[in-house]
């Protein structure tokens, strides 16, 4: 048997999230997924939190630098009756402006104990370099060419 104690505040914000939708994400207003995010050396990493989400519920985009997660909890089925529910379920769903300086071809997705993880590169392009120095400067070298 499922004991509870009563907390009135929270009842009523559950109850307030229940009925503004903020409890079950639905299609037109998904529920936010929690996110970290960090660089590490040459890669930026995700990790979204998503506990009871099936991986193949799981959806990765990309198009242009906008990368969306979408999935979806559900609330279960069956012969059962619900005594409690605090969890949020149905849709979630978070879009993330990435910059120029990583590479959105290469990335790579990992799916473990409810925790989503996205691994992104730091492009080539954005990557510290050396500039090699010429023996004679440029600017004299194009008139050199031009004479």
């Amino acid at each position: 048997m499922l004991l509870r104690t009563t907390d009135p505040f929270r009842d009523f914000d559950r109850l307030a999230s229940q009925l503004l939708g903020a409890g079950w994400g639905t299609t037109n207003r998904p529920a936010v997924m929690p996110m970290d995010a960090w660089r590490e050396g040459e890669r930026f990493v995700l990790e979204f939190d998503l506990p009871g989400v099936s991986k193949e519920s799981i959806d990765i985009d990309v198009e242009r630098n906008v990368l969306t997660v979408k999935a979806e909890r559900v609330a279960g089925n069956g012969d059962w009756q619900r005594l409690a529910s605090e969890r949020t379920h149905g849709q979630f769903s978070r879009q993330l402006v990435l910059g120029d300086n990583l590479d959105l071809e290469r990335i790579e997705a990992g799916y473990d104990n409810g925790v989503l993880r996205l691994v992104i590169p730091v492009a080539e392009k954005a990557k510290p370099r050396k500039v090699q120095i010429a023996g004679v400067s440029p600017s004299k070298e194009h008139d050199a060419i031009e004479a």
